[in-house]
This record gives structure tokens, sequence and C-alpha cells, in this order.
């Protein structure tokens, strides 16, 4: 299981950085990205802590990666927030898109899919197909996301990907502990978004690539 998209108490997980990755090594974990919420108020702060984070990888067979997912912030600022993250040492940039949960503002997907500083746009929602040829143009990936609410449209999302050429992982988004997952249950919800078990495996390809691609 490699999951680029969790949280911890530096924003609203219920874990220290440790304990999120002790519990993901035991769940079989490959890579964590340490991703939360963040916007102009809190980026240096949440990118100081996940970098030391990485400490544990000198103790345990794991790779943490340092970043933020940028939450309810506004399509204009996107960009430019994306860029300052990615200078100030994020290794993966995350960005909250227009979930059917919560009232994300319009054009968030749109401007996150045209940013070559975003690395993956999480649970779109019911994303255009226009911002879906966007992402792939620019190689954002999206998110299936084993997250409640947020998955709803994990079918919408996964069939527009597949008909436009867009790159789909799978995350889990946890807050909890009982939130990460085995690769396995990744396997059977990319299946349950209307995967074929090899586009599924796909989607670990995908992840695994990422992280390679991250020195």
């Amino acid at each position: 299981m490699i999951d680029l998209h969790t949280h911890t108490i530096f924003s609203d997980g219920e874990l220290i950085p440790s304990e999120l990755v002790r519990r993901a090594v035991i769940h079989g974990y490959e890579a964590i990205a340490l991703t939360d919420h963040a916007d102009y108020t809190n980026l240096e702060q949440l990118l100081d802590a996940a970098k030391k984070a990485k400490y544990l990888e000198e103790e345990w067979d794991i790779r943490v990666l340092s970043g933020v997912e940028l939450t309810h912030v506004p399509p204009r600022k996107i960009a430019p927030m994306a860029k300052k993250a990615k200078e100030l040492g994020a290794e993966i940039v995350v960005v909250h898109g227009e979930t059917i949960s919560e009232p994300v503002a319009p054009g968030t997907n749109a401007a996150s899919a045209a940013c070559g500083y975003v690395d993956i746009l999480a649970h779109p929602g019911l994303i255009s197909e226009e911002d879906v040829r966007t992402a792939a143009e620019n190689n954002v990936f999206l998110e299936l996301t084993a997250r409640n609410g947020h998955n709803r449209t994990n079918g919408h999302v996964a069939r527009l990907a597949l008909e436009f050429g867009a790159t789909l992982v799978v995350n889990t988004d946890t807050h909890a502990p009982e939130n990460l997952i085995t690769d396995e249950t990744a396997l059977k919800i990319a299946m349950g978004a209307g995967l074929t078990e090899s586009r599924a495996k796909e989607t670990f390809k995908a992840s695994k690539k990422k992280v390679a691609e991250i020195v």
C-alpha cells in the first residue's frame, strides 16, 4: 500500500506522525505522505513538522513523504500556494477537490487540474470532462478515495479518467487509525469504482512511480 493523502494532529487527524506511520507499517505500507490541511496561515509549520517525521525512515521500512493538502483555498490562490509549498520542500501537494460533502469553492478543480505544482486532486466530486482532460494534460492525478462521503463519486471520477486518459490513484484520506487500509482493500475500492482488476492495479503503479520520482 502506498498512501499519498493522510492527516495527523497537526490538522484534524487523531494521531501524531510517529503513531500514524507505525500503524501504516503494521498495515504493510510501503510509503505514506503526511498531507495535513493547509492554507497560507500554516503552510510553513506543517511542512516543517512533516519533514521532521522523516527520521522514522531510519527505524522502519517505509518512505515518509512531506506534503500538504491545500484545503478550501480560493481557486485563484491555489497555483501560487502550490508553488510556494514546493519551494518550501513539499514532496506531495494535494488539493482538496470539489467533493459533494463540503462547500468547496467552484473552480477549485479547474485551478488544480491546470497547475503543474499540484500532484493530486483529491476527491474531486462531480468533476467536469474539461477538468479531467486538463488534469490528464498536466499529469495531475485524480484520487479514488476510501473516505466515506467523499467516495460517493468515485465511479464518476473513474469513468471520466478512463475516458480522457487521466491518471488515477487510491488514497485513504486517513484521519483516524481505523481509516488505514491494506493494498487488498485499496484494490477493492478501485474495482468498486468500476475499474477492472488490471486497471485497478494500474493505480498502484502510478503511486509507486510517483514515490520513485521523489529523490
